[in-house]
Parts: structure tokens; C-alpha cells; sequence
């Protein structure tokens, strides 16, 4: 199967609001993938997956990121690791400082 993008957008930030990009209910393995671009030397991010361990489980976070000041030019997009999800899952930015952002994201299926 070849990698394919899921779903995609962009997310305007409101400080301390935690933002879900999306809720997938299907089964896969799944990355989240972050344009920081936009990111300058006060604003703070924090991206999660979170996933349920059984079917009738608790959703929970299983992989999270701290992202800090402006990105150097190699490290503009963050990518999570894949994560096997047999019960779907879901992806939130939260930006915790600075001013508003602008986030380009998608959550693709390697």
C-alpha cells in the first residue's frame, strides 16, 4: 500500500486552546506532520495522538511533542512516529505561548 495523506488542513491557534485537528474511527497506523514554520522566538507548541489500548477503552495520549521558539531551517516540519491505532485515533495542537499561529498539518497513513 502506498503512503497516502488521510486528512489535511490548517490550524489557526488560540493560545491555550487545545485544537483537535482530527478524529479518525478506523484502524490504521498513522503520523501526525506539523509545519512549525510559522513558530517565533516566544511561541510554544504541544501536538499529541491520543488512542484507545482496548475497544470500549479510555482515549488517552500516547505520543506527544513539545515545540519551542522559531525552527531552524532543518526541522520546519515535525513528524511523529507511526502509531498502530486498531481503535482510530485523535490529533490536537495546543499552542500554550506567544501569539496565534497559523499550523499547516496532515495525518497520513505510511
Amino acid at each position: 500500500m502506498a503512503a497516502s495523506s488521510k486528512v489535511n488542513g490548517t490550524q489557526t491557534a488560540v493560545i491555550g486552546t487545545e485544537h483537535t485537528l482530527n478524529a479518525v474511527t478506523d484502524a490504521g497506523t498513522y503520523q501526525l506532520k506539523v509545519d512549525l514554520v510559522n513558530m517565533a522566538a516566544t511561541d510554544q507548541v504541544i501536538l499529541r495522538v491520543k488512542a484507545k489500548v482496548l475497544t470500549a477503552g479510555t482515549i488517552r495520549t500516547i505520543w506527544s511533542g513539545a515545540y519551542e521558539e522559531a525552527a531552524p531551517t532543518d526541522g520546519m516540519v515535525t513528524v511523529s512516529i507511526p502509531l498502530l491505532c486498531p481503535f482510530g485515533a485523535t490529533f490536537t495542537l495546543q499552542q500554550v505561548a506567544g501569539t496565534g499561529r497559523n499550523f499547516d498539518w496532515s495525518v497520513d497513513q505510511p
